[in-house]
């Protein structure tokens, strides 16, 4: 079995590692890069970046994922086709800023809510948890089973494409999550999430090679919004499974630097009025920034506090309650 991860690890990062360069240069051609602006604080590149690895993150998670998988599944095609969906929509977005312009926010809002709907008709579900006190399984209603299945994937989405706004960064925390929610999937016997998992960080991996600072190559809202999906799915396919009401916070804690920080990033744009999805500088590392770190320091600090999130959540799975 270990051979097995080993070769999904392997195979996935190689996809993604050699179809970076590539496809870098065909960004060149079509004029698909993201182009510094003095006037956008967020914009802290000095030169134009390719915005294509999102492709190469698919397409390595895609084969790999096809290849591996023990079995042929509805649940797989609906994991696959919520996956396109973003794909799409997010190049679209990414296209929009190769041109200075801002997408409008309501159909990326529209197309990531169908992607999570696809995957809930599919089976993969937070259905309900275990009673610590009795051991009984608790069934949730199907309304609020729909609710927080499609609320948990579209958040995860939104936190991961919200965190990517440094070189490094977020590649680095979908990998940190990716390699603790493997790891929850292997203690619990989960050789789908396992899976699915050990892919993800292949390809994340692969993609550090080429945006650790400084970046050649970013994987723009299609990239980002993918990993934050396939992280979603993730932990609802294995970590909130058979859960009693403290493991719940389990995948929680592994994706805790995205989530605690974008949930107090959307409180305060709520608070001032302002559009949840307007971009801005409000985030963690832009705000280390101002506090004067250097940006090689931001990232390392976030990657040891998601590191600290992961091995709190380790322990809880540990201690099996």
């Amino acid at each position: 079995m270990a051979i097995y991860y080993a070769l999904s690890f392997l195979i996935s990062f190689l996809i993604v590692y050699l179809l970076i360069p590539p496809l870098g240069k065909l960004a060149f051609r079509l004029d698909f890069v993201d182009k510094p602006r003095k006037d956008v604080e967020r914009k802290i590149h000095r030169d134009p970046i390719p915005l294509t690895a999102g492709f190469a993150i698919f397409a390595g998670f895609a084969a790999t994922y096809l290849v591996f998988s023990s079995h042929m599944s509805g649940q797989m095609f609906a994991i696959l086709g919520g996956s396109l969906l973003l794909l799409f929509i997010g190049t679209v977005d990414d296209w929009y800023k190769t041109q200075g312009k801002d997408f409008p926010a309501l159909p990326k809002f529209i197309v990531q809510l169908s992607a999570a709907v696809i995957v809930y008709f599919s089976g993969i579900t937070f259905d309900g948890f275990y009673n610590p006190f009795s051991g009984e399984f608790v069934g949730l209603p199907v309304w609020l089973q729909f609710i927080l299945t499609i609320m948990w994937i579209f958040g995860v989405t939104t936190v991961i494409n919200f965190s990517d706004g440094m070189d490094g960064l977020a590649g680095g925390l979908s990998s940190i999550s990716a390699v603790t929610l493997f790891i929850v999937a292997i203690v619990k016997g989960q050789s789908e999430s396992a899976l699915m998992a050990i892919i993800l960080v292949g390809v994340s991996a692969a993609y550090l090679r080429y945006n650790k600072p400084p970046a050649k190559v970013f994987m723009g809202d299609a990239g980002a919004t993918f990993l934050g999906f396939i992280l979603g799915v993730i932990a609802l396919d294995g970590a909130f499974k058979q859960a009693t009401v403290l493991s719940l916070f389990i995948p929680i804690l592994a994706l805790g630097v995205p989530i605690f920080d974008n949930v107090f990033v959307v409180a305060r744009r709520f608070l001032q009025g302002k559009p949840i999805y307007q971009a801005d500088a409000s985030q963690a590392h832009y705000r280390l920034l101002r506090a004067g770190l250097k940006p090689k320091q931001v990232v390392a600090f976030l990657y040891l506090i998601s590191v600290c999130f992961s091995l709190s959540s380790i322990i809880l799975l540990l201690l099996n309650v």
